[in-house]
Formats: structure tokens, sequence, C-alpha cells
């Protein structure tokens, strides 16, 4: 389906790909679109809904500058997958729950880190040097490390909020294993700090913005160069970290299940990101916040809540939305919002068939505080094709 709606009137236009737009959210986008610096147009995905500063669900091209909070504080967030050779008939759900279990010993969630004993050292120490290297220029990020200095425990652990581990079936009963996270601590101070920065930056240059949370590094100015280089840091540790996680998810899985082999290559993207890419005549910095990239032929992976479908994807390469694509089902309400209105009663019941977390704990991320996956999905299939179709079985929070 093309564009549903076109927002004008500022220095370039909004396009957006769903019906499904809050009033906050199109201020928002419109917002950005007044920045000077912003190159042809911004393109809202059928996932949008409210972020700080930049609104989530969106592609922002920029001309030599990049908006720190438009990034967002969790760098390099995303999600990885890979099918298994086990079907749905070598599965029961005793079986099921003790992979419950057994992710939920193996891989820390929430603020819980690996225990020094079960440091995944020789994953993280390889990012040690750039680490180093990016501190002595900014001692003061040591500072904003803070609680979070111990990056190396958190190497293969999954975080809070809406990550997520998952065990699937797609549409021919066939296992996959899902799961959804981000650069952790480290990758949020790091956020947070250049955030700082740029807010700092803009008061000293007297530069006034709609919302403070639209703070920019120009190419050239101070610090520039090294929130690039943060930023690259934290996606690859992100990427990594995912790559950890699967390793140990698949190592719980194989020890309740039948032998297993991996049958299809992995998928591993990012959808809070910047790369600097080529669009509609220019080389431009890209930063999808809460998008993934869909260039002709890119595989990746748009999960629905943890009670709906989620989706393997094919891209299109459309270049209105700048080769991107949604990167789940966008939040319909607030937390606090679906807190109110839901029940554990209605939590068990939208989340049936799910081996899961069914308490007053993970009410926030009930699948009715979502938008319903399928509309999201139908609303881009001029943005990307569906290769398969997966329906979590176990689902483990963060």
């Amino acid at each position: 389906m093309p564009v549903r709606e076109v927002i004008t009137g500022q220095r370039v236009p909004v396009k957006i790909w769903t019906d499904e737009v809050d009033a906050r959210s199109k201020e928002q986008l419109a917002n950005l679109a007044t920045l000077p610096f912003v190159h042809h147009h911004v393109a809202a995905m059928p996932d949008v809904h409210v972020g700080i500063g930049a609104t989530i669900g969106s592609v922002i091209a920029t001309h030599k500058a990049i908006i720190p909070a438009a990034v967002g504080v969790d760098i390099g967030c995303g999600m990885v997958a890979a099918r298994l050779s086990l079907t749905a008939n070598e599965i029961d759900e005793r079986s099921l729950k003790k992979v419950f279990d057994q992710i939920s010993r193996d891989v820390p969630v929430g603020r819980a880190q690996h225990r020094d004993e079960r440091v995944l050292a020789d994953v993280a120490l390889p990012f040690e040097a750039r680490l180093n290297s990016l501190t002595e220029r900014h001692p003061e990020l040591l500072k904003a490390f803070g609680k979070f200095s111990k990056w190396v425990n958190q190497m293969g652990t999954l975080g809070g909020g809406n990550h997520f581990i998952e065990v699937c079936l797609d549409e021919d009963n066939q296992v996959w294993v899902m799961l959804h996270s981000g650069s952790r601590g480290i990758g949020n101070a790091m956020a947070d700090y250049f955030i700082k920065l740029a807010r700092a930056d803009m008061e000293r240059w007297m530069i006034h913005l709609p919302d403070r949370d639209l703070a920019y590094f120009p190419e050239g100015s101070e610090h520039f160069d090294n929130y690039v280089e943060a930023v690259h840091w934290a996606q690859e540790y992100a990427f990594a970290n995912r790559q950890a996680m699967l390793d140990l998810v698949l190592t719980a899985v194989a020890r309740h299940l039948p032998p297993f082999t991996v049958t299809t290559e992995i998928v591993n993207c990012h959808h809070n990101y910047i790369a600097l890419e080529h669009h509609y005549g220019a080389n431009v910095w890209i930063t999808r916040k809460g998008a993934i990239r869909a260039r002709e032929g890119d595989v990746g992976i748009v999960p629905g809540s943890m009670g709906a479908r989620s989706y393997i994807v094919r891209g299109k390469g459309n270049a209105e939305s700048f080769c991107s694509s949604a990167h789940g089902a966008g939040r319909r309400m607030s937390r606090t919002a679906a807190e109110k209105t839901f029940t554990e009663a209605d939590l068990e019941a939208q989340t049936r068939g799910v081996i899961c977390r069914k308490d007053k704990g993970v009410l926030d991320e009930i699948p009715g505080a979502y938008k319903d996956i399928d509309v999201v999905m139908a609303n881009q299939d001029d943005l990307t094709e569906i290769l398969h179709t997966l329906k979590q079985v176990v689902c483990v929070k963060g």
C-alpha cells in the first residue's frame, strides 16, 4: 500500500504509511521536517508512535548532521532469529516449559548481568581497546557509565522493557528462535552523555529548536566524530550481544528438545541506528529510529507483541521509505495507560497458548497495548514481502 498521508507546510514534507497516527506523533514529525539539514522528506513507518524528540517508527535523512536523541538511548537495538530443523511434532508443553525455565536461568534479564565466573569475555573483550580510546578522549564518559561499568558482564544479556526471547513456529510448523535486545547499559550511558552534550551545544550557539531533544551535532563540530565512533561501537556491541544470547538460547533449547541444526542463515538486524547511505542524489546520514533497512533483497524481522504473529520479511527497496520498513507492531498506548486499562485476566486471555509470564509485572507489554501487527504489515506491502509468519509458543520477557 502506498503512502497514506503527506504532511506539508514545513521545509520538507512528511510521508506516512498509516492512517493510525496520533496528533502528538504528527507534531514530532513536523518538527523534524523543519530542520535545515533534513534531506528530501521524513518517512514515517506504519508502526509510528510518540518518542522522545523524534518519533519512533521514523526514518530521517540528514546532510552533515546527526540528532543523538533521534538515534535514541538503546543504540543498536534490534532483532535476531534462526530457524531450526525441529518441527511442532517434536515439542510439547512439558518440554517447552523446561525450555522457558532454562532460558530464564541462562540469560540474565532486566537489570541482571552475568556473574564474573560466567562472563562472556571472549565475545566482549575485542571491544575493549576501542572503548578505552574513546574514554581517553572523553574522560567524563567514564563517570556516565557509573553503575554500568560492568559492560563485559552485560554481554549476552537481555535487558528490560520490551526486550524478549521467543521460541516460535512458522507456517510450516518449523521451530524458530528469535530475540530482541540492544547495547544494554553502556549504550544507554553513551547516548545519554552525548544527548546532553548536543543540548549544551545548542545553548552555547543560541540555536532555538522546536524541541530540545532535536539537538544535533554538525559535521566538523567538537563532538561529531566521537559521537559517530561511540554509536558505531554500541551498534557493533548490540549485534554481538544478540548473537551471544542466541548461542546461549540455542544451548538452553538443546538441553530439553531433540537434537537439531540451524537450517537457515541467521538474520541479525538493527532497528535503532545510523548509517551513511545514498538517497535522492546525495550521501546522507540515515537515522532509523524504530525501523529496519529494507533494500531490495534485505532480509529483516518485524515482530508482533507477545501474543501476536511476527514476520520474517524481504525488502523491496522502496525509495520513498529510504529503503526502510516498520520494526514491529508499535505501541498504541503508553505503559502507564496499559497498566490502567488492562488486568492480569486480560493478559492471560491475550497470551493464551504462549508459555510466558502472565503477572502484573509485564502487564505494560500486553498485546492490547500495541497496534495490530497484521494491519502494520498490510500498510507496508510496498516496502516488504513476507517470507515467514511466526507464532510464539514461548516468550521470556525482559
